[in-house]
């Protein structure tokens, strides 16, 4: 077993647009809809990343 990864190792793994979504949520704190206003896409899109990034991460850091 390796040694345990980092959130910035993990962010860094993510897929491009999946990791510009949870960095714009979670570290800037923009909302669903401020996210898809600036990327351009529908916010239930957003949500959908948002929650599934969110348990990519918590699975991959063992949290």
């Amino acid at each position: 077993m390796g040694a345990p990864k980092t959130l910035a190792e993990v962010l860094a793994a993510l897929p491009e647009e999946e990791r510009i979504i949870l960095t714009l949520a979670y570290l800037r704190g923009m909302s669903a809809v401020e996210i898809a206003t600036l990327l351009g896409v529908p916010p239930k899109s957003v949500e959908a990343v948002i929650a599934s990034g969110k348990a990519r991460l918590t699975a991959e850091l063992g949290i």
